[in-house]
């Protein structure tokens, strides 16, 4: 069965989850002289400014959304942006940072079940046993062992972390054809300064030049490019899917943290291995049935597929990916599919 890396989707959430795990690490060699409050402000200033540069750079248009896709945005902005990179810090805080990199393997379990029951994204056995096998290493990882993962207080904190950043990952589902550069920055201009903000009302000072250039480069890759990367995925392969692939986070992370120290144990291999099968289950699903497009009006980047066949003024070369508001006539068709951004019928 050929595995989908070649997907554009896949090969986005795959890159975000390796900038996201590595960043756990690298973050935990910073909380020496950094407290969790102005860690995290610094990590998402770095994620904010960056961007926002990128964006200049390139000068990106301007980005209006609809006004339905206001609140989603915001609440997205306080549980990850807010909320989750304090609860993430205080557990690396209290226990070593192979265990929190693994630990927040939770999050793309925790992103699954939301789009499944909430959102009602299509799974099917081969999707649910794929994350029974991520949530049975979450167990292994979760029993005493020699990989010490703190008190059940230092645990909940990386847990509740993980919940915050789940919410993010579905939140900004509604508005995905949005510039996925700018949702990621707009994140991180708007919690960096709160951040920020709450360590200094905690009479927090701010560390020296050399550990506030590593928080903001770490900001940028790992809270910033890969939040976008992330964003790209879940708009070709659907939430749950994205979400599975970026459960190899940890992976990353863990490798990582072990090079720097951390020592490596049995049950680390074991719920590596059942984690491993988990996403490679998702990886080579297949799904395939008659489905209809209803009419729809929208504006994002694409390239001239079976899905946009359209008109322009001026001849566009095939395979050119390129951005301006086209129209989707009623199209009734069968071929394999994720529950992306064009996909998202009933079953």
């Amino acid at each position: 069965m050929k595995v989908a890396l070649t997907n554009r989707g896949v090969q986005a959430a795959l890159l975000s989850a390796v900038l996201f795990g590595a960043g756990t690490p690298l973050a935990k060699l910073l909380l020496g002289n950094v407290s969790p409050w102005m860690l995290a402000g610094l990590l998402y200033c770095g994620s904010g400014l960056g961007l926002t540069l990128i964006r200049l750079i390139r000068r990106a248009p301007r980005v209006h959304l609809a006004p339905g896709d206001l609140l989603p945005l915001a609440g997205a902005i306080a549980a990850v942006g807010v909320a989750g990179p304090v609860l993430l810090m205080l557990g690396l805080a209290n226990m070593p940072a192979s265990g929190a990199s693994l630990l927040l393997n939770a999050e793309g379990v925790v992103t699954a079940v939301l789009a499944w029951f909430v959102f009602r994204e299509n799974f099917d056995r081969r999707i649910a046993l794929g994350t029974l096998a991520i949530v049975a290493g979450a167990v292994v990882l979760s029993v005493p062992s020699g990989a010490n993962f703190g008190s059940h207080c230092r645990r909940w904190r990386s847990s509740a972390r993980a919940c915050a950043g789940a919410s993010t990952t579905t939140s900004p589902a509604r508005c995905l054809f949005t510039d996925a550069t700018w949702l990621a920055a707009i994140k991180g201009v708007v919690a960096g300064p709160v951040n920020l903000i709450l360590a200094f009302t905690l009479r927090t000072t701010l560390p020296a030049w050399p550990a506030i250039s590593g928080a903001l480069v770490v900001g940028f890759f790992a809270y910033g490019v890969s939040l976008a990367l992330f964003i790209v995925g879940m708009r070709h392969v659907g939430t749950a899917r994205a979400g599975a692939y970026y459960s190899i986070a940890p992976f990353f992370g863990a490798v990582l943290a072990f090079a720097f120290g951390d020592r490596i144990a049995w049950p680390f291999i074991i719920a590596g291995v059942l984690m491993a099968i988990g996403v490679w289950l998702h990886l080579t699903e297949r799904h395939e049935h008659t489905h209809t497009h209803q009419p729809l009006t929208h504006d994002h980047w694409h390239t001239h597929d079976e899905h946009h066949q359209h008109e322009h003024d001026e001849p566009v070369p095939a395979g050119t990916w390129h951005k301006h508001e086209h129209h989707h006539e009623l199209l009734t068709h069968t071929h394999e599919h994720y529950p992306d951004a064009h996909h998202r019928h009933a079953h």
